[in-house]
């Protein structure tokens, strides 16, 4: 897994938030601290892509080569179900 290059954006998504919540007690700019807002979603989206991607060459990929009919449906209702929450 890409653990580093996830750690990476989570690390940087962890710090830009404490800066935004210094920027709202500071009474910063409403522009400035929403930018900086869509920024932290943006790292967040890419760590979760990663995350994704890992799981379906990985956990998910082994799940379907296993004769276990159930456990593919159980793998797909979890992808189904990410995917779902992704979307909102």
């Amino acid at each position: 897994m890409p653990k580093r290059d996830t750690l990476i954006g989570l690390k940087k998504a962890r710090s830009l938030l404490d800066t935004i919540i210094t920027m709202v007690e500071e009474d910063k700019y409403c522009i400035d601290i929403m930018q900086q807002v869509l920024a932290v979603i943006g790292l967040l989206k890419k760590s979760n892509s990663k995350l994704l991607r890992h799981h379906l060459n990985s956990c998910f990929r082994e799940a379907l080569d296993k004769d276990d009919v159930k456990e593919h449906e159980k793998m797909i209702e979890e992808i189904i179900k990410v995917v779902n929450l992704n979307n909102k």
